[in-house]
């Protein structure tokens, strides 16, 4: 097996096992922790497809702003000790919730050995340089923008998370 198709399936394994932990745990931060090990675990295997810039991208977008917005947004919202109530996963419809997971992985399944995969070429480096232009030179302004909005964002979240202090 080669080092590649190696690096794959222990992303892929721990995607599923972080994917399943955001379902399953039952303390809230417990589970956007496991989230943000989901999204690091794709950029991992953005890494193994040799796609550096939708790795960097999902890092900094997903596993940093979203699942900091999600954080936040946890830490507002709840009150006690932040674990999340007993539920019935599917109630009455367990059997039918069953017999369509199977018939969905099978179809999955199905169709993913059925369908002829094709190699891709090693993308060209230039590709890199011109998102890059695009970004820094081009639409320097908006970067700029979104960095400032983010950074006002992160601030007044901050600020409400602390709560406010009464004098006297």
């Amino acid at each position: 097996m080669e080092l590649s198709s190696l690096a794959f399936w222990i992303l892929a394994t721990m995607i599923i096992i972080s994917g399943l932990g955001v379902v399953f745990l039952k303390n809230i931060v417990h589970s956007a922790l496991a989230l943000i090990a989901t999204f690091i675990g794709a950029a991992g295997i953005y890494l193994t497809l040799h796609s550096e810039f939708l790795a960097a991208i999902q890092v900094l977008i997903y596993a940093g702003a979203i699942a900091i917005l999600i954080v936040f947004g946890i830490m507002l919202i709840t009150k006690g000790e932040g674990k999340m109530g007993e539920t019935n996963l599917f109630g009455k419809y367990k059997i039918s919730a069953g017999i369509v997971v199977l018939i969905m992985v099978s179809l999955v399944s199905y169709l993913v050995l059925q369908t002829p995969w094709q190699i891709t070429t090693e993308l060209n480096e230039s590709l890199m340089s011109d998102i890059a232009k695009l970004i820094f030179y081009d639409h320097v302004v908006a970067f700029e923008l979104a960095g400032v909005l983010l950074t006002v964002a992160m601030i007044g979240a901050i600020m409400i998370a602390r709560g406010v202090k009464k004098n006297g």
